[in-house]
């Protein structure tokens, strides 16, 4: 059949179960309650034949600031006849004005650098089963009252207004931070995803605050399953690696700007977002 036949619609609760099912096809992690999070967050859309789920796209808008775009799937029983352009010309739609960002896979390259999408990095996830490891004595749990701090550490790390997902994250995971004279300097959250969990976002001061963000964690979790991304740039790794997570794939990080969008300012706030949405 043609692509001409597909009909894209919004993302509806019935569409769960196969959305799921994609994922699980593309060798993605994803459980039913990480597309639930997804979508809480998101505007959805699904290409839909006959009645069958053919592919799915997730638009996660930051309030005005930037949009990223998720969970791009076609079943491999429909690639090769445009549904992957038709999805993003949707998900471009819904996102409107915003300046826009995703996670690209090889195959999808083409694709969104026609769409006007440029290189910008490369994601490295590293995952497996923690080893053991010290907890630093610099870190702490997080308390309620310390998430506008986080907030406002994210928008400045990531350039944009995340207050609903952190949010969204303190009620199913939790938080670690750093204080210097009294005030939250960095933060890493640890939430359930895929097969375990996930420590992302961290922000904080230098690498180093970083490694003893993430060390909180995997102290508190010897033996099991984790999973964090980072960069090249960072350098960790290796160090990621010698303590049981290891280089498993990744992804190349994209952006769209908006045709108007003023230039970014400079962050030094070192910043390891996780990209576990999609």
């Amino acid at each position: 059949m043609q692509t001409s036949q597909i009909e894209i619609v919004p993302f509806g609760p019935d569409h769960l179960e196969a959305a799921v099912a994609l994922s699980r096809q593309a060798g993605w992690p994803h459980r039913t309650e990480d597309w639930q999070l997804a979508l809480a967050l998101s505007d959805g859309m699904v290409a839909v034949e006959d009645g069958r789920v053919v592919g799915t796209v997730l638009v996660t808008p930051y309030k005005w600031d930037c949009a990223t775009i998720n969970m791009v799937i076609v079943d491999e029983t429909m690639r090769g006849r445009g549904l992957g352009r038709k999805l993003m010309d949707a998900a471009l739609l819904t996102a409107g004005d915003r300046p826009l960002r995703l996670v690209a896979t090889t195959e999808g390259l083409p694709l969104y650098q026609k769409l006007g999408f440029h290189e910008t990095g490369t994601v490295l996830q590293h995952q497996g089963l923690a080893g053991e490891i010290a907890a630093p004595a610099e870190t702490e749990a997080a308390t309620d009252a310390d998430l506008p701090d986080i907030a406002a550490l994210d928008r400045r790390a990531f350039g944009a207004d995340r207050e609903g997902l952190l949010s969204y994250f303190a009620g199913i995971g939790e938080f670690a931070v750093i204080r210097r004279d009294g005030h939250v300097s960095g933060f890493a959250c640890l939430r359930p995803f895929g097969r375990g969990e996930v420590i992302g976002p961290v922000v904080a001061a230098d690498l180093g605050q970083a490694r003893k963000l993430i060390e909180h964690f995997i102290a508190r979790r010897p033996g099991r399953f984790l999973r964090v991304d980072t960069t090249d740039e960072t350098g960790l790794s290796p160090w990621l690696a010698e303590h049981g997570l290891a280089h498993v794939g990744g992804g190349i990080t994209m952006k769209k700007p908006f045709v108007h969008q003023a230039a970014e300012p400079a962050v030094t706030t070192f910043a390891l977002a996780s990209q576990a949405l999609g």
